[in-house]
């Protein structure tokens, strides 16, 4: 007699060409602004929170402190950030993108928007909003899930 197993779900089999053919895009819009992906990354996080500190950008890269160190450097040289001392604490750093760094991400939203577009066409809204409360729902158990 065989024992029975529960049917396999194939979720990260369905999800992995997405989030693929995502990283894909960014790379490619990354390394034609002279940019790492990585580096892009990160841009996209001081958007959509400005004046994170440096070490909300580790947590969220997932990376050492030393590593971020050296890229907040890069991107400062090449005037897309900007990292401001707290008051009366010359430890801690909040960054921020400059004029310049807030254009870039501009073209990297956009760019991500018409791949987004792409890859889901052929679900309609309906099916999309489904799709993104089944997924943010999964993501809220994770640690550290991002709704």
């Amino acid at each position: 007699m065989t024992e029975s197993h529960p049917p396999r779900i194939r979720s990260l089999e369905l999800l992995r060409p997405i989030l693929a053919t995502q990283r894909r895009a960014a790379e490619d819009w990354a390394r034609s602004r002279g940019l790492t992906f990585e580096q892009a990354v990160v841009l996209g996080y001081l958007e959509q929170r400005p004046g994170a500190m440096q070490r909300d950008i580790v947590e969220m890269s997932q990376t050492t402190p030393a590593n971020i160190s050296l890229m907040l450097k890069t991107l400062e040289g090449r005037g897309l950030i900007e990292r401001r001392t707290e008051q009366g604490d010359a430890r801690s750093k909040r960054v921020y993108l400059t004029d310049d760094g807030v254009a870039l991400v501009a073209g990297l939203n956009a760019s991500m928007v018409e791949v987004d577009e792409a890859i889901f066409e052929p679900l309609d809204a309906a099916e999309m909003a489904t799709l993104e409360t089944l997924l943010t729902k999964v993501n809220s158990k994770l640690p550290h899930g991002r709704p």
